[in-house]
């Protein structure tokens, strides 16, 4: 019995280690991959803002775009800035040892990022960038304190400063954010348009989960409908033995 209670406390640490989210409150990000026009928008942003240093080289545009619905046509025209061939994978041309320069670490691959680090961690961190001077970049992240990514996003959420008060501990505690400068977007569309994005990167990080789950309940009706099956069929063999 010590033995199991051990392994299942090994299990779950892992477990809560990553659901923690540094300490910092995470929102819900509401994520649903079956959203077609929600996961068009998200791979329109994941393009635009992400692909030049970030790659997604575990998914090919061709699958992406027959999963969202896309033409191909479409893909290569709007959506392809970094390859020319539709089968080819969401690669980058970004030299690793030139972005760990520019940006003191390199950029990660995104493929799997939201089953990483969550798509509630995700959806917060990308929106809680804040000025601050202290900082190399002028920037810093109430999620990822210290982080190397630059705010590409400015041009749509605009500047925000974070501020916080004392607590009872002595520690300084983020309160709430406020808007210095606005984007192009107000404060509740950049909140859809990263909606769309990290549930784009969700689709990313499974993009056959929808297909799994429908196949799931189509086997749990099976097992059901055989179950009925074979106790009818048990019933009919024992009823003569008492």
């Amino acid at each position: 019995m010590k033995k199991l209670i051990i392994a299942l406390m090994l299990f779950a640490t892992p477990m809560l280690s990553m659901g923690a989210g540094g300490g910092a409150h995470l929102d819900d990000a509401n994520v649903d991959v079956s959203d077609k026009e929600s996961l068009q928008r998200g791979f329109k942003y994941f393009v635009n803002y992400c692909l030049s240093c970030h790659s997604a080289k575990y998914q090919r545009f061709e699958r992406t775009a027959v999963d969202l619905g896309l033409t191909f046509e479409d893909v290569k025209q709007n959506l392809m800035f970094t390859a020319d061939k539709i089968g080819s994978t969401m690669d980058i041309a970004l030299d690793a040892e030139e972005a760990n320069g520019y940006f003191g670490v390199t950029p990660p691959d995104l493929s799997v990022i939201t089953r990483a680090r969550g798509s509630d961690w995700v959806y917060t961190y990308l929106r809680s960038f804040y000025l601050d001077d202290s900082k190399p970049m002028g920037i810093n992240n109430i999620v990822f304190p210290d982080v190397g990514m630059p705010h590409v996003l400015w041009e749509l959420q605009g500047w925000q400063e974070a501020r916080f008060t004392k607590g009872e501990d002595g520690k300084m505690h983020f309160e709430k954010f406020e808007l210095v400068k606005a984007g192009s977007m107000t404060p509740e569309k950049f909140d859809g348009a990263m909606h769309d994005l990290v549930n784009f990167m969700t689709y990313l990080g499974d993009p056959s989960q929808e297909q799994r789950k429908a196949l799931g309940v189509k086997v749990i009706l099976f097992l059901l409908v055989l179950f009925v099956l074979a106790y009818l069929l048990k019933k009919e063999y024992w009823k003569d033995i008492h």
